[in-house]
């Protein structure tokens, strides 16, 4: 079975910066692609990023020139660099890869 870790959120203020990383427990970026996924309360989980299993990037509009998507294929791992970060960027942060999801990691931007 396999298991997505997300970890690198927190607590930030406005205009700050955090990297995210989803760790797989095996290889299946290069197989399925990958995306990062936010749930804000009250709202449905939307595609912030993702990384098709060629490599090539997507973006929401919302994030486009603030966020970057990553892989490190030796270490099974997606990152997330977000930057110049808003309190609308608040929420529960998730990585999925085909059926597989993780459990997520809260970013909280706020003053």
């Amino acid at each position: 079975q396999v298991q997505l870790v997300e970890s690198g959120g927190g607590l930030v203020q406005p205009g700050g910066s955090l990297r995210l990383s989803c760790t797989a427990s095996g290889s299946i970026f290069t197989i399925y692609g990958v995306g990062w996924y936010r749930q804000a309360p009250g709202k449905q989980r939307e595609l912030v990023a993702g990384l098709t299993s060629g490599g090539t990037p997507n973006y929401a509009d919302s994030v486009k020139g603030r966020f970057t998507i990553s892989r490190d294929n030796a270490k099974n791992t997606v990152y997330l660099q977000m930057s110049s970060l808003k309190p609308e960027d608040t929420a529960v942060y998730y990585c999925g890869a085909g059926v597989y999801w993780g459990k997520g990691t809260l970013v909280t931007v706020s003053s």
